[in-house]
C-alpha cells in the first residue's frame, strides 16, 4: 500500500511498507542506566551524565511570532495569506525536525550503551496543564522519547522498565532509603538526615529509578513499583498499580 500526503508547508511525501527480516539483537554491554527526565536538563542519567535541553521551540519563538503576526495582517482567503501561512508551517517543520533528530540521537545512544534502561512514567497530559511550564514541557517531547525507547529496545533485544509515577525517586535517599516528607522544586541538592549523604536532586532520582528498574526486571520489586517491562520479544507486562508507601526501613535495593 502506498500513501501520498501533503504537509501544511507544501511538501509532498510518499509512504510505503517494505517487509524485512527481524534485526539482530545488539551485543550485551553489561550496563544498566536510570534516566530522570526534566526541563532544565532534558535528561540526567544514573552515571552522572547531563543531557542539555536544546529548547528548539524557545530558540525559534521570535521568528514564529513574527511570521504569525504577518499572517494575521493578511486578508483571509488571499494569496498573500497563503504564503504567510506557508512560512509559519515551514518554521514549525524546522522545529519539529530538529526535535526529532535530537530525540533519535539521544534514545539511540542510550539503547546502544545499556542492556537495561529505566525511566519514570510521566503523566505529560496532566503536567501541561501548568500554564507556566506547558510550552517548555511540550517542547521536550517526553512522550515521543519514550515511544522511541520502547521500539528501539524491543528491536535491539534490550529491556526497558517504566517505573510507576508515584514512586518517590526524588525524595528517597539512594544510599540508605530514607524518604523525605517533602522536597520543594527549588531545592536542587539536599543532605539525607539518615546517613548524611549529600545528593544532587536529579542524579539521586536517576539512581533510584535505576534501582527500582533493576528490581522490577529481576521480578523482586519490593517497595519499588514498576510498570511496562519490555524484554526483547517477550510481551509487555501489565502496568503496576499505585501502592501504599512502605516504612522507611525497607529502603530500596543498594546499587
Amino acid at each position: 500500500m502506498v500513501v501520498v500526503s501533503r504537509d501544511a508547508d507544501g511538501r509532498w511525501y510518499v509512504t510505503f511498507q517494505v517487509d524485512t527480516a527481524d534485526p539482530e539483537p545488539m551485543p550485551e554491554t553489561g550496563h544498566a542506566v536510570g534516566v530522570d527526565l526534566g526541563v532544565k536538563d532534558f535528561a540526567v542519567t544514573s552515571d552522572g551524565e547531563r543531557i542539555a535541553n536544546p529548547k528548539h521551540l524557545e530558540r525559534k519563538a521570535r521568528n514564529l511570532a513574527r511570521y504569525q503576526r504577518q499572517m494575521a495582517r493578511k486578508q483571509k482567503g488571499s494569496a498573500n495569506r497563503r504564503k504567510a501561512k506557508g512560512k509559519v508551517a515551514r518554521a514549525h517543520r524546522k522545529v519539529r525536525n530538529a526535535r526529532q533528530d535530537f530525540l533519535h540521537r539521544t534514545s539511540t545512544n542510550l539503547v546502544c550503551g545499556a542492556d537495561v534502561i529505566a525511566v519514570e512514567d510521566l503523566s505529560v497530559s496532566n503536567m501541561v496543564r501548568n500554564r507556566r511550564l506547558a510550552r517548555a514541557i511540550s517542547d521536550c517531547g517526553w512522550g515521543e522519547f519514550r515511544s522511541q525507547l520502547e521500539y528501539k529496545t524491543s528491536r535491539a533485544g534490550k529491556i526497558l522498565v517504566v517505573v510507576d509515577r508515584w514512586y518517590p525517586s526524588t525524595k528517597t535517599c539512594s544510599s540508605c532509603g530514607y524518604v523525605l516528607s517533602g522536597l520543594k522544586l527549588s531545592v536542587r541538592a539536599w543532605t539525607c538526615p539518615g546517613c548524611r549523604t549529600r545528593h544532587d536532586r536529579d542524579i539521586n532520582a536517576a539512581k533510584n529509578i535505576l534501582a527500582a528498574g533493576q528490581a522490577v526486571a529481576r521480578g523482586t520489586s519490593g517497595d519499588a513499583c514498576g510498570a511496562d517491562v519490555r524484554r526483547g520479544e517477550l510481551p509487555r507486562a501489565q502496568s503496576a498499580v499505585k501502592q501504599e508507601p512502605q516504612p522507611v526501613r525497607v529502603g530500596i535495593p543498594r546499587l
